[in-house]
This record gives structure tokens, sequence and C-alpha cells, in this order.
């Protein structure tokens, strides 16, 4: 019997660069259409990058953030509302580009060229500059290993 039947095995992996268009939207890599589908939704991540969320993603990530709303009191609550507030659904059209809103756009400081990296469960939009100060810290940690 496999033990993974029934689960959901995302693995959204890989990176591409492309650029804003003129009205604010970006292109799905091919690659990672089949999850969104259904659309997607995008919020404010941490280190200043951009989620993508597939919908039962995105419904456990707001599952996560109304507990810790509930229970970890006046910060969990800031936390929770500033990413419910600043959160917003996508429709994809028939070529794969999405609208990035303009708050979202500013949050993650995303101008003409646009790192979409796979993070696994969903997907990070990323200044390239901001990527690359990432990655450096985060190469030096890898290298060295879980010791």
């Amino acid at each position: 019997m496999n033990p993974l039947k029934g689960q959901l095995m995302l693995g959204f992996v890989g990176q591409f660069q492309h650029s804003l268009d003129a009205k604010g939207r970006l292109i799905l890599p091919a690659k990672f259409r089949v999850e969104f589908e259904r659309g997607g939704h995008l919020s404010p991540n941490t280190e200043g990058c951009v989620a993508l969320w597939t919908p039962g993603e995105f419904a456990r990530q707001s599952d996560e953030y109304l507990a810790e709303s509930r229970s970890g009191g006046s910060q969990g609550r800031k936390q929770a509302r500033y990413w419910a507030a600043n959160s917003s659904d996508v429709e994809f059209d028939k070529q794969g580009r999405f609208a990035l809103p303009t708050a979202i756009r500013d949050y993650g400081q995303l101008v003409g060229d646009v790192l979409i990296v796979g993070m696994l469960d969903h997907i990070e939009l990323w200044h390239p500059a901001n990527y690359a100060e990432q990655v450096n810290s985060a190469e030096e940690i890898f290298k060295q290993g879980s010791n």
C-alpha cells in the first residue's frame, strides 16, 4: 500500500524570470499552471517577497493565521490582520498571466523583472536584488548542513 496515496503532493521547484507588463501582469511559468486552474491567492510573505498560493494552501495558511490571531494576543492579531488585508484572489488568463495589485507590487518591490521561485508548497515572487541577498546568506547556511 502506498503511504502517500490520497495526499496532495505539491512540489513547486525551480526559478524563472519574467517581466511585469505595462498593466502590472506577470506570466506564470507553464510548469506551475496546472495547480492554479481554479485560481490562486497572493499575499505578503516573509523576507519581503510575495507568495502565490493554490486555493487549498491559502485556506491552510488562513486557518493558521486565524488560530494565531485567537491565541497569539495583540501581536498575532496584527499579523493576521495585515496578512488578510493585503491578500487577494488571482485569476489567470489563457496565456497564464495574472494581475498583481499595486499594494502587493509595492510590498515586494516588484517592478520590471520578477523572479518566480518554487518554494515547495507555494510560489514566491521576488525582486531580483532582494532574492540575491537572501540566496547569498541561505547558500552559506545550506553548505554548513544541519550539524
